[in-house]
């Protein structure tokens, strides 16, 4: 099964570090039967890529949550065994939450298929979407239109031997 994990740059490098993703149940965001439900497609890579988009709007919390990171989403694309992810029963069709699974233990960052970062040119409009994260949770339309336009970013796509160069 193909997971998403986001993180930060800072979190990319611990990952490097110690050569695990995570210390132990971490949230990471999977094509799930909600995910399928609410998105209305057969095609895997469409929603594949949905999965990846969940992933990296979590990546821009995380960022929200550490001002010190550089503005620049990140999601690591790993593959695990099946059971290694669960979606939460109880989280339903919560828009917030489609496509989120729990992954019971750290994953070896070995596992990871691929890389997937923001350019240099979109930090300005991260950075920006990440101080609107809140008002836009709250309803606020302008908000919302901030922080889609991070999402107007297509995150590019690194081999995980190119993870050193992005951590530099």
């Amino acid at each position: 099964m193909r997971v998403y994990v986001p993180l930060t740059l800072p979190g990319l490098a611990e990952a490097h570090r110690t050569g695990q993703l995570g210390d132990g149940p971490s949230t990471a965001y999977a094509v799930t039967p909600a995910l399928r439900e609410w998105y209305l497609s057969d095609d895997i890579e469409e929603l594949e890529y949905a999965a990846l988009s969940r992933a990296a709007l979590a990546s821009l919390r995380l960022l929200a949550a550490d001002p010190a990171a550089p503005r620049r989403r990140v999601v690591v694309a790993v593959d695990v065994a099946d059971g290694a992810a669960s979606a939460e029963p109880g989280l339903g069709p919560d828009p917030a939450s489609l496509g989120e699974v729990r992954l019971a233990g750290p994953v070896r960052l070995a596992k990871a298929a691929a890389v997937h970062v923001d350019a240099e040119d979109a930090e300005e409009d991260v950075a920006a979407a990440a101080r609107a994260l809140d008002a836009a949770a709250k309803g606020d339309d302008d908000a919302q239109f901030v922080v889609d336009g991070a999402e107007d970013h297509e995150l590019l796509w690194f081999a995980t031997q190119e993870i050193p160069q992005l951590i530099a």
